[in-house]
């Protein structure tokens, strides 16, 4: 069992010694290893002298430990992926731009700052912007969890992603791109997923 459960880390430990350095599975592969190997020698050298004190279990719960963790870990990092692909169906890619001589449709990186972009009803609002024309009700529930549609009105905040529900809005550009609320949170989210910094592996090092 030792072995078997131990293989994954065995296995990071030795690419981590090919490369010249050292990782936690190395430390946890070495401790774990010596404490069943101290464990065997006492068992069968003392074996006729009374009951040794053995460090199977210590080392079974460690490796326990240590793998549990790395599950967790990879389950939320997959949670992480799930959320950012979410975040990034919820980015329109064209708006329906309002210019002196009708409605356009452009291109989110063409929009400007105070631009009026128009959004029709089932329509996903293309910028963050404040409501110029216009009274609906905008479902935000993929951006703030709020269950219900929020009723908007000429002067109210809107975020870029959100589901105009009902009635023909105008909007106000106050932020696009990578100011935009969707676009921090995805950069938000990614950094989380961004590898350890280079002072945390020489610590592991040392």
């Amino acid at each position: 069992m030792q072995y078997w459960l131990d293989a994954r880390l065995y296995r990071a430990g030795w690419n981590a010694v090919r490369a010249g350095a050292g990782n936690m599975d190395l430390l946890v592969a070495q401790g774990t290893s010596a404490g069943y190997g101290l464990s065997v020698y006492l068992l069968f050298k003392h074996a006729e002298h009374g009951t040794p004190h053995p460090y199977f279990e210590a080392a079974a719960v460690i490796v326990t430990l240590v793998l549990l963790g790395k599950w967790l870990k990879s389950r939320a990092k997959r949670h992480t992926t799930a959320v950012i692909a979410a975040l990034n169906t919820l980015k329109p890619k064209v708006a329906r731009a309002r210019m002196p001589y009708g409605n356009v449709d452009i291109a989110i990186s063409q929009v400007k700052i105070g631009g009026i972009v128009v959004v029709r009803p089932g329509e996903r609002i293309p910028v963050d912007g404040v409501v110029t024309i216009g009274s609906s009700r905008v479902d935000e529930s993929l951006i703030t969890g709020e269950s219900l549609p929020v009723a908007k009105h000429a002067g109210d905040k809107v975020t870029g992603g959100a589901v105009n529900a009902r009635v023909l809005l105008r909007v106000e550009t106050t932020a696009v791109g990578a100011e935009s609320t969707l676009s921090r949170a995805s950069f938000v989210w990614s950094s989380r997923r961004r590898p350890r910094k280079p002072r945390y592996s020489v610590a592991l090092t040392a």
